[in-house]
């Protein structure tokens, strides 16, 4: 067999040993932490991801770390209990990307809704629409901070916090001059949605040699040799034995088991969009804070000031998994009105979008039940396949709680192979987490005796991008390594590492899942051609292949997440 290149070293080693006691399908977040746990109980794993990492639902969220105060009108509190449980617990094992996030809800009347909620409660149907008012936002939050912990050993985030009109309009003068009330209380954000999920798999791959992960393999038939796997870069086909399969495909899962000839009805996902703005008008009207809040239709919406941009989103609508997910001229207008709801004298247009990006939650199946209220809790489904293996699906799960979804999920395939939990995940840090300088004196003193080796800023990217693992990448690029004259948050040097050590397959993995340039609109065509460039002989491109990945990126970028790119020479 061929010497494998790096980026594909795993695959090679799938390849090589085409067997283990787990495969997991799906490498978003909830089927990588899955293989994180499995990992550190020394089974034998090996996860394989059809795309990218994080490229599904995982990488289409809406950035936040939240307990979910609006599933409490559900009647979903072990959730919301559990995951604010997780998100003060993300804030101390992943501080590298999970920060706190102070969240505002502005509030437009006092005893709204009150009636209406029970309704909503007892049916899961949103009926005709009534206004959530302070007294029922009040006793949502008042839940909600003793979910979180009443001690302050066990909690991170502040108390909740009511203002009246004239403070409100004081603290956010841009909001609607009729608001009456405003609660501010803290949730928690994740920047790099991607960055976590690849700093949770590597941990899995790390904690154990014979783990094994590679994306763009994909899942395509079961039978009597076990999974059928195609190489999706190559075509290439094998099988692979398992005794137990996790099917984590997320909204893909009932078509995930069809394609093994073991169909089932378990999903029902909805379709959820966002639009990253270039507006420094409302960035400075959020006042650093998440603007959360309740649209005309019900509908719970959020504008999110990230860096010097702004997050708005999002819709929840019936998906149909045979089209492709896609932020609509329709979601964009409802996006502006959004904004324009809370923000009246504010204007927003297409010209201020830099990105958008849609993904389909990873939904139980509803059939009446209104998308608003479709459970957001997870669950685990066992079928028996034709070899005597098991295929366990997940469904539902969301971002938060993806740590302690996996402790449930491989506490079952434990069961399945008859071993015992080694060690809990909880408490443990991720990636680059550990060690990391939390403190703006800390971050300092990282920095300084750091500062003989590149420039300030050069620092500060790499320590936003990995974590206290930028030691390491700072060891592999050398001192003082200049970055491209098209991005100054990158170097060839740092290319070469990630096209060696994080599996980059395609060039719009580096621009949309190992950096957040294409998030933010900083992605040119003169700098797509010279990252191609020199990712070129470490990925096994000729000239022909490197034409084709830019050409293919600038397709994805503008069709997919409608980037406009300026004409050449403009």
């Amino acid at each position: 067999m061929e010497a494998a290149t790096p980026h594909r070293s795993q695959l090679a080693a799938l390849r090589e040993r085409p067997g283990a006691k787990v495969l997991i399908v799906g490498g978003g977040i909830n089927g990588v932490a899955t293989f994180r746990y499995l990992a550190m109980q020394g089974v034998d794993v090996a996860l394989v991801e059809r795309g990218d990492y994080c490229q599904g639902a995982s990488g289409a969220s809406s950035h936040m770390i939240h307990g979910g105060i609006r599933y409490l009108e559900n009647g979903e509190f072990r959730l919301v209990h559990e995951s604010v449980q997780e998100r003060n617990s993300l804030l101390e094992i992943a501080p590298h990307y999970v920060k706190p996030l102070q969240t505002t809800i502005p509030i437009f009347s006092t005893f709204s809704g009150i009636l209406s909620a029970p309704m909503r409660f007892l049916t899961h149907k949103s009926g005709k629409h009534t206004e959530r008012g302070a007294v029922l936002i009040k006793a949502g939050l008042v839940l909600y901070d003793l979910f979180a912990g009443a001690g302050a050993s066990k909690r991170n985030t502040p108390w909740h916090k009511f203002r009246g009109a004239k403070a409100s309009l004081a603290e956010l003068p841009q909001l609607r001059d009729d608001v009456k009330y405003t609660a501010t209380y803290f949730d928690a954000s994740v920047h790099n949605p991607e960055r976590l999920t690849l700093d949770v798999l590597r941990d899995g791959l790390h904690a154990n040699p014979n783990a094994r992960a590679s994306n763009y393999v994909s899942l395509v038939g079961h039978g009597a040799q076990g999974a059928r796997l195609r190489d999706e870069l190559s075509g290439e086909e094998f099988d692979f034995d398992a005794q137990v399969v996790v099917n984590a495909t997320g909204a893909w899962v009932d078509l995930t088991n069809q394609t093994i000839g073991s169909p089932s009805k378990f999903m029902g996902g909805t379709k959820g969009s966002h639009i990253v703005l270039d507006h420094p008008e409302l960035l400075a009207a959020t006042g650093g804070r998440e603007i959360f809040f309740e649209h005309s239709d019900g509908r719970i919406v959020l504008i999110y000031p990230m860096g010097d941009r702004v997050l708005v989103g999002t819709t929840d609508i019936d998906a149909d998994m045979s089209v492709p997910a896609r932020c609509t001229d329709a979601e964009v207008q409802y996006f502006f009105d959004l904004v324009h709801h809370v923000f009246p004298r504010i204007r927003v247009t297409e010209d201020e979008i830099v990105y958008k990006f849609s993904g389909v939650r990873p939904l139980p199946r509803h059939d009446e039940t209104a998308p608003g209220f479709v459970s957001r809790d997870y669950r685990v489904e066992r079928t028996e396949l034709e070899d005597k293996s098991v295929m366990l699906s997940l469904v539902g799960g969301k971002w938060t709680t993806f740590r302690a979804l996996a402790e449930t999920l491989g506490g079952k395939v434990l069961a399945e192979l008859g071993v015992p939990e080694v060690q809990s995940t909880r408490g443990v840090a991720i990636g680059g987490g550990k060690n990391y300088p939390r403190s703006t004196q800390e971050k300092n003193a990282w920095l300084a005796a750091r500062s003989d080796r590149a420039p300030r800023a050069r620092l500060e990217a790499l320590l936003e991008r990995y974590g206290s693992r930028a030691d390491t990448v700072l060891e592999a690029i050398g001192a003082n390594d200049p970055v491209l004259a098209e991005c100054a948050e990158l170097s060839a040097a740092e290319l070469v590492y990630l096209a060696e050590h994080e599996q980059i397959g395609t060039l719009v993995d580096l621009f949309i899942r190992r950096t957040s340039l294409a998030f933010r609109g900083l992605v040119t065509p003169e700098l797509m051609g010279s990252c191609a460039g020199i990712l070129a002989p470490v990925l096994g491109w000729d000239s022909a292949e490197i034409d084709a990945q830019v050409a293919e990126c600038t397709r994805v970028l503008e069709q997919e997440h409608g980037v406009r790119f300026a004409p050449a020479g403009a």
